[in-house]
Parts: C-alpha cells; sequence; structure tokens
C-alpha cells in the first residue's frame, strides 16, 4: 500500500509558563505510519496526547523533535514527501489546501457568511465551478440533516451538533489523501453518527488515509482499521 504518513521520533513538550517555566512532556518518540485505505484510531487514557498528536500531525503544533512526513502531491509535480514540522509556511499551507483534511471538535465560524457558502468554499478555492461547488454543498447538509431554512444563515447560533455537522461537510467536500478526525461524532444522534460512519468509511475506501480519535466504542468498531495506542506519558521534564 502506498505510504501516505510517516512519522518518527516525535516529541512534544510544553512550557507551563505560571509554573515558573517547567516543561510537560506529552508525546515522547512516537513512530507512525499509515497508509492509504487505514482508518487508523488513536487510542490512549485521557490526558496522554491524543489530540496534540493529531494537531502535530497539521502542523498545528511544532514538535520538540521528529518529524511528520506528509505524501503530497501538487499540480506541479508528481508528488513527494513534505516534513510537515520542518517545512516553511507556504509549503504547510499548499499540503493542507490539498493533501489534509482536519475535522476538529469545533467549528471556526467566519462572521456574516452562510452555511452554504462556508461548506462549497474549499472547492471554490480549488477552483471549482461555482453550481457544482454549491450544488454538492447542498447534497452534503442534505445528508446530514441540515435544514434547507438554515442554510442561508451563519452557524454561529446552531447547535453543537449542528455546528458540528457544518464542520464535517466543510471536510468532507473535498476528497483529502488523509483526513485527521479528532472525535468528529461525539455531538451527534445516532442516525447523523451513522451518516458520518458512513461518509468516513467511503473516504477511507476510495484511498484516503484516515487518522481519528473516537471515544466512542460503537464508532471505533465500525472504522478502525488498526488501534495506534499512545502510552499515559505525561511527565514533567527537569530543567
Amino acid at each position: 500500500m502506498l505510504k501516505r504518513i510517516v512519522v518518527e521520533g516525535l516529541s512534544k513538550d510544553f512550557t507551563l509558563h505560571l509554573q515558573g517555566g517547567q516543561e510537560m512532556s506529552i508525546l515522547s518518540k512516537i513512530d507512525m505510519q499509515v497508509d492509504a485505505g487505514e482508518c487508523v484510531v488513536i487510542h490512549a487514557p485521557s490526558g496522554a496526547g491524543k489530540s496534540t498528536l493529531l494537531r502535530c500531525l497539521y502542523a498545528n503544533y511544532r514538535a520538540s523533535s521528529g518529524s511528520v512526513n506528509i505524501w503530497h502531491k501538487s499540480d506541479a509535480d508528481d508528488g513527494g514527501w513534505v516534513d510537515v514540522q520542518s517545512a516553511p509556511a507556504q509549503q504547510v499551507l499548499a499540503v493542507r489546501h490539498s493533501t489534509l483534511g482536519f475535522v476538529t471538535q469545533f467549528l471556526r465560524v467566519i462572521p456574516r457568511i452562510s452555511t452554504l457558502d462556508l461548506v462549497a468554499e474549499p472547492l471554490l478555492m480549488r477552483g471549482v465551478e461555482k453550481q457544482a461547488a454549491y450544488e454538492q454543498a447542498e447534497e452534503l447538509l442534505s445528508r446530514l440533516r441540515i435544514p434547507k431554512r438554515l442554510w442561508q444563515i451563519p452557524p454561529a447560533t446552531f447547535s453543537g451538533g449542528e455546528q458540528q455537522r457544518v464542520n464535517i461537510a466543510r471536510t468532507m467536500i473535498c476528497d483529502y489523501p488523509i483526513l485527521l478526525l479528532d472525535e468528529p461524532t461525539a455531538s451527534l444522534d445516532e442516525a447523523n453518527r451513522a451518516t458520518v460512519i458512513d461518509m468516513i468509511n467511503a473516504a477511507r475506501e476510495r484511498g484516503a488515509a484516515v487518522v481519528g480519535i473516537f471515544h466512542d466504542e460503537v464508532v471505533r468498531q465500525a472504522l478502525a482499521t488498526r488501534i495506534f495506542s499512545i502510552p499515559a506519558a505525561v511527565s514533567l521534564v527537569a530543567a
């Protein structure tokens, strides 16, 4: 299988500025590989660094050491490895634009932008024709049971479950080769949870490499092709 993610020796420490600058080690020398067509579920006790690992994969967090290599193919080449932990910001943004999709637990709402515009935007940024982009956005919002009366309203006042479904639609509208999922089904009812499971499995079956955090055992059983365990290794680093 084609490898999509190769993590080597990844460590992440945080500085506790309110405790005299003491260092806290969250991740220590993590090695991880994810192939196309896999759904790797990160499993660990609470506080062991599951979300921290996802944010390092997306380069929201700069690792203390180690590398996160992402297989990235641009319009100008046939593909190659990019270490998003050491790559310049412009290259990281390019990887996020076409290779890395990330569903977080929280929707980053843009003021005065309607739900439909928000979901269609990633396709428009890729140069997809406007009508086609909006048709796909409408299809996803319908599938995720967002009422049509809400499509022209900014989602800031939506319920948590509605906002999460908008968040999922905004990411899943693009066929990202890699999907990073941080508890995407946590606030969803049973019917919408089943829909999202189907969407994630469909992405994996078309060849996406999926890395996710799912506390719900039903969701883990439905999605996981492999479990990746992180030991509970939070510790204070001596100065």
